[in-house]
């Protein structure tokens, strides 16, 4: 498994007022009427929303809909999640600045970027290489430099980096994955989407206690499947 310390940049695009202004009244008003509204409470969480640009995570077609309520293709078959489904997972995890999270599915890197500013470090593994590259690469353009991004299989986590003080899954296996467990610190916490596509997936939170592992059922969600293991992309 490769870890990737970003790409070459690509070349900086002239600053925009006009376009930045806008983004940003889009942002607030995501956070506001998409977020708030809907009962995440955490400040920190809903400062790291509206700092983070989500447009900058997408393609250029798909900018005008960055700030809308769903998710949006990212190529691959995969998708940049709901802005208020990050929000509410991020939270889940009651994220401390002392953390090292471990991410399952860096996808475009917008999750990965929300956690940037919210935790230590955080270890993001994606599978499908040609994202990887691409998340490593914006997250590098726009400053995440304590996200570290590996190309590699999410059902083996990330080993040599254990224990995790949190862990986020942005992919859905049919059950939780025993590596994973095991990469969790005592008293940590994983959020993640469990269940097949057909048969209904629940996000589960999980918390790694000295006697096993607290699991609660917090909503019904719809992810795309977590390949890896014997599953291939």
């Amino acid at each position: 498994m490769a870890t990737l310390g970003g790409c070459d940049m690509e070349p900086a695009q002239p600053p925009d007022p006009v376009a930045d202004a806008a983004y940003a009244t889009a942002r607030a008003r995501m956070v506001h009427d998409q977020i708030a509204a809907r009962g995440v409470t955490d400040a920190r969480v809903l400062g790291a929303m509206a700092r983070v640009p989500r447009h900058e995570f997408v393609s250029a077609a798909q900018r005008r809909l960055a700030y809308e309520d769903g998710p949006l293709p990212i190529g691959h078959g995969q998708t940049i999640s709901q802005p208020y489904i990050v929000a509410f997972m991020t939270a889940a995890l009651d994220p401390k600045p002392d953390h090292r999270v471990l991410e399952i599915g860096t996808g475009s890197g917008y999750q990965a970027a929300v956690l940037s500013g919210l935790v230590a470090e955080v270890y993001s593994i994606e599978i499908v290489e040609p994202l990887a590259l691409r998340a490593a690469e914006d997250l590098k353009r726009l400053g995440h430099a304590n996200v570290k991004v590996r190309v590699g299989d999410g059902y083996l986590g990330w080993p040599e980096a254990a224990p995790f003080d949190a862990i986020i899954v942005t992919c859905a296996p049919e059950q939780v994955p025993q590596a994973l467990v095991e990469q969790l610190r005592t008293g940590g916490r994983m959020i993640i989407p469990v269940g097949s596509q057909w048969g209904g997936q629940e996000l589960v939170l999980l918390r790694k206690t000295a006697r096993g592992l607290e699991k609660r059922e917090v909503l019904p969600v719809r992810f795309v499947p977590m390949v890896g293991g014997n599953r291939r992309p």
